[in-house]
């Protein structure tokens, strides 16, 4: 398919128009990716600022000491904060933290930020809520707690679905960290599994203010039509802000839309006149001495090798951005590039499959196996889920079998005893070239939810970089040796069996999860 006809139905305004086929751009190297540039605003780095993580204890830790060390901005986004040992230690630095900033001369510089899910942060007695409360009491002038609620979870749905279920409508699902001008990019949530035995992705930017800029303002966006935390545990929207489940949902979504995408299109401009000023700077008219007269001594940034663009996807309020961008990278990926795709949950879309089945490309793609999915052992009907997965999975693999497809598009499933897996993610190599120069990280899994339902950010991070492009590389070969390839067999093993009732439901179900 050409990405005229599969960008066109998806660009609605305030989105700008791709104006030229993406690899017309430039045939080799990272810069083909350029065009993304037109929907979203492009970062410029050097790759020595970006640092890949590859532990949940390295993680947590990062976190720690970052949240100690911030001065200006501490800003989370998460699904939930868990209730354990460990996440109280984060609570603790938090307040150590905003300590510090109050007994600080003058006025306290520090401000927190923290953005999660009002129906998973609301679920139980103890929760996330209850957790940041003492915060909210102690530092009431520097601290915001916002809880999203999906404008689709209202009347009478929402007075019926039983708390365990109602985040299955939607979710605020984005995980960013973010320390000053630091920025940690995950699909991890803030919870003890996420920080000790629970696989994911980490990826820290250091010293990246612009990237940090964003996402403070996408997060204080999205926080403006949430639900603000009170000191004693009730919630209110902004004063004049439409209620999410009270209010008009298409007046509620209009003002989401347009406070969301105020801030990828300023962002967006900022970045291209900043592109502009450093493309006519550079140039061999232009003094040597105007530029250093305007930069102070020992500020100069060494030139960007990497590129960061952030993809947003907001179904329910129209920003389609990820989906376009993820879906124009599977149609133009070459023959014989290689395609690393990982998620904890298997349950692509119809139109990734369809891409996947239907272009070059070589795919492996990574799973969790039914033992290590986060669901394995749940109670009631939560506990079919990783059948359901089986099944799907069986039903995907039957397809590239029937296509003839098993040597250009593989499966493997990730097993590690005592762990779960909740990697989701990307990698693109080029035809010939043994290291990616692309990733996509963050919190989408390239499901019907991801997609359609839930609120998600990833960024791609594309890099010219040989060292770089190793750490990416490193980082994919790891989590894949702990994996072994799918086969017909693999599905005649006895855990594999899958009840007939799982069968005949999965295809109802299946959106939700």
């Amino acid at each position: 398919r050409s990405s005229w006809l599969l960008l066109a139905p998806l660009l609605t305004p305030p989105v700008p128009v791709i104006t030229a086929p993406p690899c017309s751009l430039c045939p080799e190297g990272a810069h083909r990716f350029q065009w993304i540039r037109n929907l979203v605003p492009e970062f410029g780095i050097s790759s020595s600022h970006v640092k890949v993580l590859s532990s949940p204890a390295e993680f947590y830790e990062l976190l720690k000491v970052q949240i100690k060390a911030a001065k200006q901005r501490v800003v989370m986004a998460s699904l939930y904060l868990g209730t354990g040992v460990l996440e109280q230690e984060l609570v603790y630095c938090l307040e150590e933290a905003l300590e510090k900033s109050l007994q600080a001369e003058g006025s306290p510089d520090l401000r927190v930020s923290i953005l999660l899910d009002y129906t998973r942060g609301s679920r139980g007695r103890k929760n996330s809520r209850t957790m940041l409360i003492p915060l909210l009491q102690r530092f009431p002038e520097q601290v915001r707690v916002s809880l999203f609620h999906t404008p689709n979870l209202r009347g009478l749905l929402r007075l019926l679905i039983p708390e365990r279920f109602n985040e299955t409508i939607g979710l605020q699902h984005i995980k960013v960290y973010l320390f000053d001008d630091n920025v940690i990019l995950s699909g991890a949530n803030l919870s003890d599994l996420y920080f000790t035995n629970r696989q994911d992705r980490y990826i820290l930017l250091r010293d990246s203010p612009e990237i940090a800029d964003f996402f403070t303002e996408l997060v204080d966006a999205i926080g403006d039509v949430s639900l603000q935390l009170q000191q004693d545990d009730t919630v209110q929207m902004m004063e004049g802000m439409v209620h999410p489940y009270q209010g008009d949902k298409v007046a509620y979504c209009e003002i989401a839309k347009r406070r969301v995408m105020e801030v990828i299109n300023s962002a967006r401009t900022r970045q291209e006149l900043l592109h502009a000023k450093t493309f006519h700077s550079s140039q061999p008219g232009s003094s040597l001495l105007s530029q250093q007269g305007s930069q102070a001594p020992g500020s100069l940034k060494p030139e960007p090798d990497t590129w960061i663009y952030p993809l947003i996807q907001m179904k329910a309020f129209g920003i389609q951005i990820d989906e376009m961008v993820t879906e124009t990278l599977l149609t133009e990926a070459e023959r014989d590039a290689r395609i690393y795709l990982t998620t904890g949950y298997f349950n692509l879309t119809q139109a990734y499959m369809d891409l996947i089945l239907g272009t070059r490309a070589e795919y492996r793609i990574l799973l969790a196996s039914p033992e290590v999915n986060g669901f394995f052992g749940a109670k009631g009907v939560a506990g079919a889920i990783p059948a359901a997965y089986v099944h799907i999975e069986h039903q995907f693999f039957s397809e590239v079998c029937y296509l003839q497809q098993q040597e250009r598009v593989q499966l493997q499933e990730y097993s590690r005893a005592g762990w779960t897996f909740h990697a989701k993610g990307l990698w693109l190599y080029l035809a010939g070239s043994d290291l990616p120069c692309l990733t996509l990280i963050g919190s989408p899994n390239f499901g019907y939810r991801s997609v359609h339902r839930d609120l998600e950010a990833q960024v791609a991070i594309v890099t010219e970089n040989k060292a770089l492009q190793q750490q990416l590389h490193q980082e994919q070969e790891q989590l894949y040796l702990c994996s072994g390839v799918v086969s017909t067999s693999t599905f005649e093993q006895p855990n594999r069996y899958v009840k007939l009732w799982v069968k005949l439901v999965t295809p109802l179900i299946k959106n939700f999860f």
